[in-house]
């Protein structure tokens, strides 16, 4: 259990049979009437988001997220199938419960799945990958005046913005979390 008055950003609770994840929060002691604690919480299954206000001594679970190393295997249809590295065992998620996690993860890379009481709610991919440029226009030479970019499609089907002098068959390095390009590899 931890207090209203401990929450930081960051920490997951149990709130209404739901997990939230603490977004933002703030104490505020106003000039009349008892402080309390203003938050923003993340449901981290359907990822909405829900202000709440809480007195500092109100108190609540902590949940307990689970994050595991699985690797990608392959995709089955609507079906993605992971395996855990140390007891090889298989689990198959359907893309409602995916989403678009593994935009830029290839078959064979390390993922982190994360649980809550046994339950899949979310695919981690690597914070930055490497992946090479299957199709883009080509660039024309002189026009970097302006910073420009263009559309280039990856090996995993993606659709990133780079700079005019990428070409086809260049590796990339990707940050997942935005889907921008880094820098050539």
């Amino acid at each position: 259990m931890i207090s209203a008055g401990e929450f930081r950003n960051g920490v997951t609770i149990e709130l209404d049979s739901n997990v939230f994840q603490i977004v933002e929060f703030q104490h505020v002691k106003p000039g009349k009437g008892a402080a309390f604690v203003r938050t923003k919480l993340k449901n981290i299954k359907n990822g909405g988001v829900v202000e709440r206000t809480f007195r500092p001594t109100e108190k609540c679970p902590l949940a307990r997220i689970d994050r595991k190393d699985m690797q990608y295997l392959y995709s089955d249809g609507d079906m993605f199938n992971f395996m855990d590295v140390e007891t090889y065992e298989q689990i198959a998620l359907n893309k409602d419960e995916i989403g678009d996690a593994l935009k830029f993860v290839k078959e064979n890379d390390m993922v982190k799945m994360c649980s809550h009481n046994g339950s899949v709610f979310a695919i981690e991919p690597p914070l930055f990958v490497e992946l090479e440029i299957t199709e883009t226009e080509p660039g024309f030479k002189g026009d970097t005046a302006t910073g420009a970019s263009k559309p280039a499609t990856v090996e995993t089907g993606a659709v990133v913005s780079v700079p005019l002098f990428v070409e086809i068959g260049d590796k990339i390095k990707i940050d997942t979390r935005t889907g921008e390009y880094l820098s050539r590899v």
